[in-house]
């Protein structure tokens, strides 16, 4: 039960942030004689920001772009994976590890089939332990395979 809080916690977390970003202030009551206040920048015009941008792939969209990938082990399209179609995904990548293992361990809810809910929280997990320095983004050096990235303790 608290495993579900703290993962919808962390789901909700990323949407809190954005709307926080792109809510406008109320209307100040001030006298109409002082100077109009500048208008709010258009969020389709380019970035005229000092700051710099974050460098990096965000949860999101780490989540994103490995769960697009391993949907496609979803080959009956109904949304789940089950241990059949994650077996010849394994076997089509040519996998190290056992796929029935892999399957076991990414089925927390224990009912037979991978769903999204289950790839976000372990890829949420992955996120957290490559995230070496902890700024909420994967550089290029902390992303696996990367040559800068460090090597797995053996």
């Amino acid at each position: 039960m608290i495993g579900r809080s703290i993962l919808a916690l962390m789901l909700a977390l990323p949407a809190a942030a954005a709307m926080a970003q792109t809510t406008q202030p109320a209307p100040s009551e001030t006298p109409a004689a002082q100077a109009p206040t500048p208008q709010a920048p258009d969020p389709q015009a380019p970035s005229q920001s000092n700051a710099p941008a974050k460098v990096g792939l965000s949860l999101a969209e780490f989540q994103a772009r490995r769960e697009k990938a391993l949907m496609k082990a979803d080959t009956d399209g109904n949304g789940k994976i089950s241990l059949a179609e994650w077996s010849a995904f394994q076997t089509k990548r040519n996998a190290k590890t056992d796929p029935a293992k892999s399957f076991v361990r990414l089925d927390t809810n224990k009912d037979g089939f991978l769903d999204k809910a289950e790839l976000d929280a372990f890829f949420a997990k992955r996120f957290a332990r490559l995230d070496a320095n902890k700024d909420g983004a994967l550089a290029r050096e902390e992303l696996p395979g990367h040559k800068s990235a460090a090597k797995p303790a053996q």
